[in-house]
């Protein structure tokens, strides 16, 4: 381990909300050996259940499963009647973190998202399962926002929204290896809600298969939506099978929403290279 760390050893174990909390001197190490299991009260629905920030040098692995017990919680997920209801618990937050990997770890049945990550820099994600039923709803499996070199590797998602998803300021973003289905594909959004959304760009995905999933590639854009500019897109070696929409760009996410405003939207070496069906 590094010079700080978390070893949970072999066993199943219950783990209420928690917060790790840096700055620390030297690198950091959470390994999960079997399994963890979030709570299922009403005081543990927070906005996570394991949460890291202001960490640099972060490993976390072990070969051990993430359970979030989603089935408890997803009947409570209401945003879309009731916009005041509160966002339902992210498995993993990782908020500025920088130069840190994840590697061997399962999640399954997330509240909300699997990982949630914001301001991070330099992270490699490799050799990760993430698992959730089709109809759970926003389970997505890894949300990008923020963030800067970022690799996801050789992984396998099945979830009930987006398998990838990369929201505002998300640049030179990596994904080789990845297998998505079932689930909503992998997915730029939602974009150009806010004035200070920041633009998207270095965004490649390569050797990748997608099955049973309802979109392949996804760009969604709020209406009424901010200008901002979207480039440098490659996407190559894409495998689909019983895939709805091989490419989407929706520039009327959320229609019932009425605006005059225009969206603006800029592409910029935009390549949709080698789909195979």
């Amino acid at each position: 381990m590094g010079e700080n760390g978390v070893l949970i050893p072999t066993g199943v174990f219950l783990l209420r909300p928690v917060a790790f909390r840096g700055p620390c001197k030297g690198s950091v190490m959470f390994q999960i050996r079997e399994a963890l299991k979030a709570a299922t009260d009403k005081a543990s629905l927070l906005d996570h259940w394991i949460s890291f920030q202001y960490i640099d040098q972060l490993m976390i692995n072990g070969g051990g499963s993430l359970d979030g017990e989603g089935a408890s919680a997803w009947p409570l997920n209401n945003r879309s009647k009731d916009p005041n209801c509160l966002p339902l618990p992210v498995s993993m937050r990782l908020d500025f973190v920088t130069n840190s990997r994840i590697s061997s770890i399962t999640s399954i049945n997330s509240k909300n998202f699997h990982f949630n990550i914001f301001a991070y820099k330099n992270i490699t994600i490799s050799r990760i399962r993430i698992s959730a039923p089709k109809d759970s709803p926003n389970t997505d499996g890894i949300h990008l926002g923020s963030s800067t070199d970022i690799r996801i590797l050789d992984s396998f998602f099945g979830t009930g929204d987006n398998c990838i998803s990369m929201g505002p300021g998300s640049k030179n973003i990596n994904i080789n290896n990845v297998h998505c289905g079932p689930g909503h594909g992998i997915s730029i959004s939602s974009l150009g809600g806010s004035k200070m959304d920041a633009d998207v760009t270095g965004f490649v995905v390569r050797n990748c298969s997608l099955v049973g999933t309802s979109n392949s590639t996804r760009i969604k854009i709020w209406v009424p939506s901010y200008p901002l500019l979207v480039s440098n897109l490659t996407f190559e070696q894409i495998k689909l099978r019983n895939v709805s929409n091989p490419i989407f760009i929706d520039q009327q996410y959320c229609p019932s929403r009425i605006s005059d405003q225009k969206v603006i939207l800029f592409f910029d070496l935009f390549s949709f290279l080698n789909f195979n069906t």
